[in-house]
């Protein structure tokens, strides 16, 4: 995997085409790109984001980011209770009790 700047982004190969490609991941714009070696492909990928952020500076519009490090999630008001309660009896806050349970995947 190949990562810069925050963004990142896998190799894939067409062997047909003999080329090495890819695309920036999580976002939804797209953000291309590719070369005839690792090297070229992994210059390629930096070039890229670095095309992408500056286009959206000339444009101004804020770059989109890969993740926020923030989600909603919604559920039965009685799993919420019982999320709550164990989060209680861990003496953690919901918050940090359902990060530390999902960081265990």
């Amino acid at each position: 995997m190949l990562k810069y700047k925050g963004y990142s982004a896998n190799l894939e190969i067409d062997a047909e085409e003999q080329v090495i490609y890819g695309t920036v991941l999580d976002l939804q714009d797209v953000i291309h790109f590719e070369g005839e070696t690792v090297a070229e492909a992994a210059q390629a990928f930096e070039d890229s984001v670095d095309e992408y952020l500056d286009y959206c500076n000339e444009i101004g519009r804020a770059p989109e980011k890969p993740f926020s490090g923030h989600f909603t999630v919604r559920t039965s008001p009685e799993l919420h209770r019982k999320i709550y309660i164990a989060a209680q009896e861990a003496n953690l806050s919901l918050n940090a009790y359902i990060e530390a349970t999902l960081s265990k995947l």
